[in-house]
């Protein structure tokens, strides 16, 4: 793959005006650098000298780095055109003791946000087991039934169908069914800024699942259903 291009010093100042709406005159006035030079400049058929570089950042109140390369987010961010349409039928499937996971739209690779929908039926933290936390966020909608939270740093809340929560992943968390319910089912958002998120939050649960009865990587997934057991 070619390598982008390296923006020129003319180009970065040329940048520079016009996120400040600046003219080439007023330029000038703030740098001290005649407009005829910041023309040339721009037009790549001049160049500056390591002190008038320092003069034009110093007037500018810039560093003298950033006349070498365009400042961070100034690239536009491409269009992937990625699409996917998820259904139940279509996700992979994990199955713990304390939940079923439905992970939709897994034959996206490489994504930051994987939606999930998650069937809870851990009754208890105990049952539950220790909290679990991983990188990332994750923002929990129930669909039916009502949960109860529990977290690292704050007291149990419990959520009814329609209500939500967001939280921290890094902090520890558990998603148990609150009390006179069986099951409860919540759909279920985590991001990160790591593109293998998937299969880090399938590793939290799902190493059995290629050595048991599926024979397969979790995170593979075919044209229909993927099931896998595991262990906790």
């Amino acid at each position: 793959m070619a390598q982008p291009e390296q923006p020129t010093l003319g180009k970065v100042l040329k940048g520079l005006r016009a996120r400040h709406d600046w003219t080439l005159r007023e330029m000038s006035e703030r740098s001290g650098i005649p407009v005829s030079t910041l023309s040339k400049v721009e037009h790549d058929r001049l160049t500056l000298t390591y002190d008038k570089l320092l003069q034009l950042s110093q007037r500018l109140g810039i560093r003298i780095s950033d006349l070498f390369a365009e400042p961070a987010g100034q690239a536009e961010t491409p269009v992937t055109a990625r699409r996917s349409i998820g259904s139940m039928d279509r996700a992979v499937q994990v199955t713990t003791p304390n939940y079923d996971y439905h992970y939709l739209c897994p034959e996206l690779r490489r994504k930051r946000m994987v939606p999930i929908i998650t069937i809870i039926r851990a009754k208890t933290v105990e049952q539950f087991g220790e909290l679990v936390r991983h990188p990332g966020e994750e923002y929990i909608h129930v669909l039916e039934g009502r949960i109860e939270v529990h977290t690292e740093f704050y007291d149990p809340v419990v959520l009814a169908k329609g209500e939500s929560i967001y939280i921290d992943s890094n902090m520890g968390h558990a998603y148990i069914v609150a009390e006179g319910c069986d099951e409860a089912t919540v759909l279920g958002v985590c991001s990160s800024a790591d593109e293998s998120l998937m299969n880090s939050l399938m590793s939290l649960h799902a190493p059995a699942a290629s050595n048991e009865d599926s024979g397969e990587a979790p995170a593979r997934a075919s044209g229909g259903r993927r099931k896998a057991r595991a262990a906790s």
